[in-house]
């Protein structure tokens, strides 16, 4: 089912091309031959049985698409951050799932590791992580303290030569095959640190999260920690506080503002081509006023939101970005991505729901992708309280 040929033409209303550079279109071809070959044919079948596809752990890792910006002494790319957007943008375009799991391991995984760890940590996990031998997940958001994580109640206290650390972690894609987690957990002082916990260490376990109707073909689980003694050379040295895991999250926004854009791309590229083959009342619908509204109107939005991006990725380029920035452009692509989404599988009629076109899929882990790493009313009051100078959050 669905393994249909991925025909795929990007959008570029506003020749953003010239924008790039010819290593910048380079990298972005081989993204999107590998989704194209590797992710299109199977990614259906997979997301319809709630299943993630493994093998391409290390395939993502030959491609290069984990901790692209790492530099390569640590096995990173040690490539600017439009790159890394363009490889993110090319996943989604495949799968949100698929980009998720490129994200958690090279913004919220290797960057803590090699921005915030000890050389010994860098060199023991970058190069295992780069090349997709392990698997790594983020613990941060729990139970009760999701859009809040500075109240969280996973804990260290201090047993001499490591620490004993309590607590649950929830949502966590990657978790369920993960060898290693970086997690943030307070110590005995009430400071916020971030340590690495190993698959095998005792007390540790990575339940599965079942019932999903969305991000169906990624893993997700829970990370729960019973009195796991974790030796503190595993704690990270050089962070303390909330500006550690938050630091985390605006790489990985930033990967998502791109990714989103991806899978809005997607979905208009089938609506344009199925207004023009779809006939009814003896014409395309692609000829009706109403369809050809959407279609500008999705377009349109695309168009703006790639230009945000290559600015947002300039600006991260020369480290003058702030996360409130990134921020806006994180909201703004999944806003964005929902609502083209929507439309294009109402212009589908009831084909927009079954798996021969991806639009469904698209819309149902758009859901996820508006939610996590801040959701959109948080980063409603993110920029409000910028422009504003006044924190509205409580």
């Amino acid at each position: 089912m669905a393994a249909k040929t991925d025909n795929f033409k990007s959008p570029d209303y506003f020749n953003v091309d010239e924008l790039l550079t010819e290593e910048h279109r380079l990298i972005r071809e081989s993204v999107r031959n590998y989704v194209k070959k590797e992710i299109s044919p199977i990614i259906e079948d997979y997301a319809q049985r709630a299943e993630f596809p493994q093998q391409i752990v290390k395939q993502m890792g030959d491609l290069g698409v984990f901790g692209p910006t790492v530099p390569v002494e640590y096995g990173g790319g040690g490539l600017d951050y439009i790159s890394y957007g363009l490889m993110m943008q090319e996943l989604e375009r495949g799968d949100s799932g698929v980009r998720s799991t490129a994200s958690v391991q090279g913004s919220l995984v290797m960057f803590p590791i090699y921005q915030y760890g000890s050389e010994e940590q860098r060199k023991k996990y970058l190069p295992k992580l780069a090349s997709g031998e392990w698997l790594g997940c983020f613990g941060l958001t729990e139970p009760n303290h999701g859009s809040d994580p500075s109240s969280m109640l996973t804990n260290i206290k201090d047993a001499g030569s490591h620490v004993i650390l309590n607590g649950a972690k929830m949502w966590i894609s990657n978790a369920p095959f993960a060898q290693v987690a970086v997690v943030w957990a307070k110590d005995e002082a009430g400071d916020i640190r971030g340590l690495v916990v190993e698959r095998g260490m005792e007390g540790f376990s990575t339940p599965t999260t079942h019932g999903k109707w969305s991000l169906r073909a990624s893993a997700t689980g829970e990370l729960v920690f019973d009195n796991v003694k974790v030796p503190k050379e595993n704690i990270f040295p050089n962070i303390k506080g909330l500006k550690g895991p938050l630091s985390c999250l605006t790489k990985a926004r930033y990967g998502i503002a791109w990714g989103a854009v991806g899978a809005a791309m997607d979905c208009y590229d089938i609506a344009l081509n199925y207004s023009k083959e779809r006939v009814q009342f003896d014409k395309p619908i692609g000829g009706f006023q109403l369809q050809q509204k959407k279609l500008a109107e999705m377009v349109t939005e695309i168009t703006k939101a790639q230009l945000l991006n290559w600015r947002l990725g300039v600006l991260m380029n020369e480290g003058k970005v702030t996360p409130q920035q990134v921020s806006m452009a994180k909201r703004n692509a999944c806003e964005i991505a929902t609502n083209i989404a929507r439309d294009a599988r109402q212009m589908l009629g009831g084909m927009g729901i079954t798996g021969e076109y991806p639009v469904m899929r698209h819309m149902m882990n758009l859901e996820s992708v508006i939610t996590y790493e801040g959701t959109h009313d948080i980063h409603l009051l993110i920029t409000g309280m910028d422009v504003t100078g006044i924190n509205a959050f409580k």
